[in-house]
């Protein structure tokens, strides 16, 4: 299904849901592409063969393909940049579904505990979701109103997480920025209109990079690896990554790694070379040039495509 398609449809379900936010809603904006205009970014993690961050490369160590063709870099940032890096917008996803009931003490220390530890974004949008997607945003001066919504959360209803994230790509579409998504759910899908397939689609068609905190302790045995698999594709696919504590004793050396790849992610835009609005999928390889060092960033984009 053409990208815009589905964002079409992730805006419609943003109608349905928002009436239900009890605070100011997202304002949701159809993503307006201008050829030769608008950059391409890209977030990239680089790390070396042991697995440790790499956070001190400069824009020449880089080079950027799309579709085999070399590409120009005119924007880079560096994620911790103290002055003229991209503002960061935070995504807070939160399964309340039934299924949530046994883990969703556990959810709520878990993010009150990460929102505490990164004070770097300039605003929190907070995605609660069962069978109906509520959304709001709230900026670093509404900490504590925030704080308060999270903890006064019951479980309810089916689990909606692929209309939930559609619902928050669409919003955050509209942001400039970096964008970070942390999801804590079970992984188990049992209501959403939109497939998985087409939530991937979003995904790999956002510019947002999303971690997951999966629980799983709870799930049926057989349930568990197909949940994983699914967890790990959301996150992969748009360059982050999937973390399944059992503890929240584990939750420091999550949010540590989390932080850490966040503040040492290298941001690259370009204008593309290919000047054709087709809406076409369009593959974006990211190399350093030294040989020992990995990246992790999304796959490509969907180019813009023209209006009728």
């Amino acid at each position: 299904m053409p990208f815009r398609t589905l964002a079409r449809r992730a805006r419609i379900l943003t109608v349905a849901f928002f009436a239900a936010a009890p605070s100011s809603p997202t304002a949701t904006q159809e993503p307006v592409f201008k050829a030769g205009i608008d950059l391409v970014n890209v977030a990239v993690t680089v790390t070396d063969r042991k697995g440790g961050l790499v956070g001190d490369l400069t824009a020449d160590d880089f080079e950027i393909l799309e579709d085999g063709h070399k590409q120009t870099i005119t924007y880079f940032a560096v994620g911790d940049a103290p002055e003229g890096g991209p503002e960061m917008h935070l995504g807070l996803m939160l399964d309340v579904s039934d299924s949530m009931e046994d883990d969703l003490p556990f959810t709520k220390t878990a993010a009150i505990k990460f929102l505490n530890t990164l004070i770097d974004a300039v605003d929190i949008t907070v995605v609660d979701f069962d069978t109906e997607v509520r959304v709001a945003r709230f900026s670093q001066a509404e900490f504590a109103r925030l704080i308060e919504r999270i903890r006064q959360k019951k479980v309810s209803g089916d689990t909606a997480i692929y209309d939930a994230i559609g619902v928050y790509l669409d919003g955050a579409s509209g942001q400039r920025g970096r964008k970070i998504m942390l999801l804590y759910t079970d992984g188990g899908d049992t209501r959403s209109s939109m497939s998985l397939n087409e939530l991937m689609d979003l995904l790999k068609a956002s510019d947002a990079t999303v971690y997951v905190i999966g629980e799983l302790e709870h799930q049926l045995s057989s349930a568990r690896n197909p949940q994983r698999m699914v967890m790990e594709r959301i996150a992969e696919v748009t360059g982050g990554q999937a973390f399944f504590p059992t503890s929240v004793k584990q939750l420091d050396e999550i949010y540590q790694k989390v932080l850490a790849q966040i503040r040492a992610q290298y941001t690259l835009g370009y204008v593309s070379s290919n000047p054709k609005m087709d809406g076409a999928w369009r593959k974006v390889d990211i190399r350093v040039a030294r040989k020992d060092l990995r990246t992790r960033a999304r796959k490509g984009y969907f180019a813009p495509a023209r209006r009728p």
